[in-house]
């Protein structure tokens, strides 16, 4: 069960699936504005959202895991997370349909990802919690965004802080 640990997480929405990230690597979470476009970048890719005077690349998660695209609503958000990877913290916003609350999850509520009968590839999910209402996925971020996908959007905010 790599990745996922006993603690406290952020519970979000892509149509009926519920996500959770792990707080600590939730910087802050703003209502949705639509990002600036930038050219050529990967499909899932909406833009730069300007975070405080900084240029933070937004992604559409759910293009990222192969869902249908939905237009904002009043209640969709963008949640500013700042990912470890392997030589620098990646600044990225993810944009959800809504977001829920704040979760304790304890390591015995934490099963290991299924191999089988998930719509996304297993490798993004760093387990999943058993809720009366269904379950929550745990999100594997630093997985989820390929070296390739990081080093993209990394060179996309060095951009966005030399202009």
């Amino acid at each position: 069960m790599s990745g996922a640990a006993e603690g406290q997480y952020v519970t979000f929405g892509l149509g009926d699936e519920v996500f959770a990230a792990p707080v600590g690597l939730v910087r802050e979470i703003l209502t949705y504005q639509a990002p600036s476009r930038i050219p050529n970048g990967p499909a899932y890719l909406l833009g730069l959202t300007d975070v405080r005077g900084r240029g933070v690349p937004t992604a559409d998660l759910r293009i990222r895991l192969g869902m249908t695209p939905v237009e904002p609503t009043l209640n969709t958000r963008i949640l500013v997370l700042d990912i470890p990877l392997e030589d620098r913290v990646l600044s990225l916003g993810l944009v959800a349909d809504r977001v829920f609350e704040v979760a304790a999850f304890t390591t015995d509520q934490i099963e290991p990802s299924p191999d089988l009968g998930v719509k996304w590839r297993s490798d993004y999910i760093s387990g999943v919690v058993r809720r009366s209402d269904g379950f929550v996925v745990l999100i594997d971020l630093a997985r989820l965004l390929s070296t390739t996908d990081a080093v993209s959007l990394s060179s996309m905010s060095d951009i966005d802080q030399a202009a």
